[in-house]
């Protein structure tokens, strides 16, 4: 398998169908070999029914991985990049789609010239920002960026991109040691990148903000601030070696 995609969804059975949909006939007109797949974050609505409602019908192998109840959107990409991905490249991908799925063919240069890791970035001078965020949303980033900084946690200018991909051995080193479940194991991740010293390469991409963003604003902030002083902590205590 060339390509894994790896989808976290929690309550998307409203957007899911056109995002597998459209992820399906840009695959098909590729020649590598590739295969989606769904981790339904303990999903209340009928995400998972939506999902096995076109299996059959997708000119590229989809998987469906259901967890019991919600876990967080990085408990969900970490089920699926360990336990389901197959890919020699493995990508998590939104599903609200807000990168289209065509910058992946952007990414295959930056890995061979030699980066383990290629991520989306909405904050480089050639980054096509579509459709903003809200103002506050947008001072939120900013401020936890800020942090990431201050923390030294890391020195890239946009890390909560959901589009970010990994070459098989660089997904066993950063999520087999990965212990944040929620919005800000993107940042961990990163991290433990950079402690195994390996290459990461940022990629301007085009983005559409969904106005159904699943970051709460008050709650998943305060804890996504919290969780960069975690990560100090962890590597303090020697759980990245």
């Amino acid at each position: 398998m060339h390509l894994s995609l790896v989808i976290p969804a929690y309550n998307e059975a409203e957007r899911i169908t056109h995002t597998l949909e459209t992820a399906s006939a840009y695959f098909n007109r590729r020649e590598y070999s590739a295969e989606i797949i769904v981790v339904d974050d303990g999903s209340t609505d009928a995400t998972s029914e939506m999902v096995r409602a076109i299996q059959n019908n997708m000119s590229v192998p989809l998987w469906l991985e259901t967890l019991p109840e919600n876990r967080g959107k990085g408990y969900a990409v970490r089920a699926g990049m360990l336990q389901k991905a197959a890919g020699k490249y493995r990508f998590f991908y939104d599903a609200d789609a807000s990168t289209p799925i065509a910058e992946l063919d952007r990414c295959f240069p930056l890995f061979e010239a030699g980066a383990d890791i290629v991520i989306g970035s909405r904050a480089l001078p050639d980054s096509d920002i579509r459709i903003r965020q809200a103002w506050y949303r947008e001072w939120m980033g900013r401020c936890f960026n800020r942090l990431e900084r201050l923390l030294r946690v890391t020195s890239l200018k946009d890390t909560q991109c959901g589009f970010k991909g990994f070459t098989a051995k660089a997904a066993e080193i950063c999520f087999s040691r990965q212990t944040i479940n929620r919005f800000s194991f993107d940042a961990e991740l990163l991290f433990i990148a950079h402690k195994h010293g390996l290459r990461v390469a940022q990629l301007p991409v085009k983005w559409l903000n969904s106005p159904k963003s699943r970051v709460n604003p008050v709650t998943d902030a305060g804890r996504m601030f919290f969780d960069l002083f975690s990560i100090r902590a962890n590597d303090l205590a020697g759980r990245y070696q």
